[in-house]
């Protein structure tokens, strides 16, 4: 046996020499002719050096591995386990070239099930794993000494858990994004210890701090000392005392007591299972097979083509973000490339907006929106329960506050005039923010920050001011009086909607305030603060507002006019988009249900707002990098060699879970190109010509605020004399809901490929 195996490490490593030659010589794909024909529905064994000299030996079905089989990178890494349908999937092994390991189960690629990883230096974690994070119940031992046993989520502590120093320290209790948060106890070695509330790895709150004694110190604790208040309880005294011993202070125990409580990290995987490159292609000897796939994707049987020539293809690339093969599951050694359209040209997207400087109409504005918000999310206030009373949703729960530029008790001085600023529903909003895991920091910084708003150019017929932040996550819209009552009319059906379906893709409402300016005019400004959809590290090469509707749904622009800012609609459409089962049944359900709760608020005139990232397709501009990744637009014309996100970006993404998928946000998908007749009457969606384009795809639906009041009811009877009622938006809610479910499942279909 260990002949065997050092026969085949040899080889391996004469491979690995060989692919250090001239490029010319990858094009062979086999240095040793090691396999004969066999009938595809037998398994057999195979030896395979590859052409960029990684080696693969093992059980093959089909053209695929299937069953135990052993792959080499030449970088050092292995893998030795099982294989489904040329997935690593089943029980196995990987290890990395520094000496790390990890043993246990994989799904797609991934480190998925239950499973050991030992690193480098010798931390070890035993426990359950999704998508190579650690999730779930687990214990991770440090090399210095630290151990940790309880739950985890998405990569880091999270849950109820028990960490252990070396020093024999140790803290019981509740974790939250690897830091103690919730209720715990951390009880030092010499006896002292602290049971109450923590904040981001440290007291906040309620707690007591208790000596070996029996001496005790309770109170509300803080690292803000004009925030921290308590009484001394000495142990041979019954009665409260505030003399503090005078060789302790309440704030020892963030400067000195934690110091030596700090949680270890982790070590940095250089690299994931899933992002490997299983380098197979070319395994078919038919020539027509080193030409890039079919229209399709298939061969004339049926079955996936192997790309020949493009090493520089990855496994698990968060650019592409690839989940789908033949058989509907991620396939991490298919080509999933789809023949490019020579006449697709897309131009550079462009920063968005106008940025509001001094001397803008709407700068002192700006500023008033900034105070305010500031001031409403920086407010204390007590902690906020998801559980709210009827009262909270009260239209009269409001709050105003004046803001006179020489400043106030309450608000500080400021550069512009004096205004006076309404919280409509603060409670809601703030269970809302919490609701949506939006921290109170970051909100405050995103809108309030050094950096300017930037106002749009208002994209329908509301006459709307928009303005968005400067880091793109938050948008401002302004609203008329009307939106505000139907808005309040309907936020405790809309609280409800939100919490009960965590992928509703109905907007996302972070607050509501208004600004009443000085002088005779006592002009109000009212808006609302809404997520940005289009948020991402993926440039948005293409933009639709789709209703379902034909009357007046078309921009009548030219290809070449055609900006990635501009919003297309119904008639401009000229695709359909496939979602892999398990995403379209999700989709579909939850589209049912956002219609439905729309249908019961009686709001209609809404829209599904879609943006597409072309993967692999650049554009005919140099494109400014996104903000918020360090993937870039290219450039030049098609280019085999997609930008890809860098190690650092990946490590973020780990990270930070919020950039994986999720229903409607950063989605891989196809969109295949149609075609629509030339009829009088107008075609809502063409017929599929088979152009097919792998893109990430964006969704939402946007503008609910619009019930089926009198005005949308003249104008439904106004314009029903002149064109046909059923193509027009203005209709009752009912119809409206029926029509766009019956439209957008039309547009959106499951991909069977």
């Amino acid at each position: 046996m260990n002949k065997e195996s050092n026969s085949i490490v040899k080889v391996w490593e004469a491979a690995v020499r060989k692919s250090a030659g001239p490029k010319k010589r990858a094009n062979r794909i086999f240095t040793t002719p090691m396999s004969v024909a066999h009938v595809d529905d037998d398994v057999y064994q195979v030896e395979k050096i590859l052409g960029n000299g990684d080696f693969y030996t093992g059980q093959w079905l089909n053209s695929f591995p299937n069953g135990q089989g052993k792959y080499l990178w030449t970088d050092g890494c292995m893998y030795v386990g099982e294989w489904q349908k040329g997935n690593i999937t089943g029980k196995g092994r990987f290890s990395w070239p520094s000496g790390a390991t990890y043993e246990g189960d994989f799904k797609n690629g991934f480190m998925d099930g239950k499973g050991t990883y030992i690193g480098s230096n010798g931390d070890t974690y035993k426990g359950f794993w999704v998508m190579d994070m650690r999730n779930g119940q687990g214990t991770q031992s440090y090399c210095n000494g630290d151990f940790y046993d309880g739950e985890w989520k998405k990569g880091l502590q999270n849950g109820h858990g028990r960490y252990q120093w070396k020093n024999g320290n140790n803290y019981i209790g509740q974790w939250m994004n690897g830091l103690c948060n919730g209720n715990g106890t951390l009880m030092w070695q010499n006896g002292n210890r602290y049971d109450g509330s923590w904040e981001h790895g440290f007291p906040k709150g309620n707690g007591t701090f208790r000596w070996s004694d029996g001496s005790f110190y309770a109170g509300v604790w803080s690292k803000d000392s004009n925030e921290q208040s308590g009484t001394y309880y000495p142990s041979d005294d019954d009665d409260p005392s505030d003399d503090i011993p005078s060789d302790w202070d309440p704030m020892d125990l963030f400067t000195v007591d934690l110091n030596d409580c700090r949680v270890c990290g982790l070590e940095k995987v250089s690299i994931f299972p899933s992002q490997k490159n299983l380098n197979m292609f070319g395994l078919e000897e038919d020539s027509s097979n080193k030409k890039l796939l079919s229209k399709k994707g298939f061969d004339a049987n049926g079955k996936p083509k192997w790309n020949l020539g493009d090493e520089r293809m990855s496994n698990y690339s968060s650019e592409d973000g690839s989940y789908s093969s033949y058989d509907g599951s991620r396939s991490p050694m298919i080509d999933h490339s789809i023949p490019r359209v020579p006449n697709l040209r897309l131009k550079a997207p462009k920063r968005q907006g106008e940025t509001i400087s001094k001397g803008h109409k709407n700068y002192e504005l700006m500023l008033n929106l900034q105070l305010g918000i500031r001031h409403a999310v920086g407010r204390p206030a007590p902690s906020t329960s998801l559980d709210l009373k009827s009262s909270a949703f009260d239209p009269k729960e409001k709050v105003w506050t004046k803001f006179p530029p020489e400043g106030s008790k309450h608000t500080p001085p400021h550069p512009s005039c004096e205004f006076r600023w309404k919280d409509y529903c603060p409670v809601v909003f703030r269970a809302l923010r919490k609701l949506f895991k939006v921290d109170p920091a970051d909100y405050m910084i995103s809108l309030c920050g050094n950096d300017a708003l930037r106002e749009l150019s208002s994209p329908g017929k509301s006459g709307s001011f928009f303005y968005l932040t400067n880091d793109d996550r938050y948008m401002i819209k302004t609203m008329k009086k009307s939106e505000v009552k139907v808005f309040l009319r309907m936020l405790p059906g809309y609280y409800k909607h939100v919490r009960a379906f965590e992928n509703t893709l109905v907007t996302k409402f972070f607050g509501l305030h208004c600004v009443k300016l000085p002088g005779a005019s006592q002009k109000k400004v009212r808006f609302v603060i809404m997520g940005n959809l289009f948020c991402s590290q993926y440039a948005i090469h293409r933009r639709f507002d789709l209703k379902g509707s034909t009357f007046g749904r078309t921009t009548d622009k030219a290809e070449d006019e055609i900006e990635p800012t501009t919003t297309l609609k119904d008639l401009d459409l000229n695709y359909i988009f496939r979602l892999r089962k398990a995403w379209f049944q999700e989709f579909h359900r939850q589209v049912d249900r956002d219609c439905d709760f729309l249908e019961q608020e009686r709001i209609m005139d809404y829209s599904m707002l879609v943006g597409l990232h072309f993967r692999g397709i650049s554009c005919s501009e140099a494109g400014t990098p996104s903000r918020n990744s360090g993937a870039h637009t290219p450039t030049g014309n098609f280019d085999d060699g997609a930008p890809r996100l860098s190690g650092v970006d990946m490590d973020r993404i780990v990270i930070d879970p919020s950039r994986w998928i999720q229903l409607g946000i950063n989605m891989p998908a196809r969109a295949e190109m149609t075609t629509r007749k030339s009829c009088d009457t107008p075609q809502l969606v063409g017929e599929p010509t088979g152009d097919t384009y792998e893109i990430i795809i964006f969704f939402g639906i946007i503008d609910i605020l619009q019930d089926y009041d009198i005005s949308k009811k003249l104008e439904h009877a106004y314009k029903s004399f002149q064109y046909d009622a059923t193509t027009i938006s203005a209709v009752d809610p009912r119809l409206y809901s029926r029509r766009f479910r019956e439209f957008i499942f039309r547009v959106f279909v499951e991909d069977t490929s």
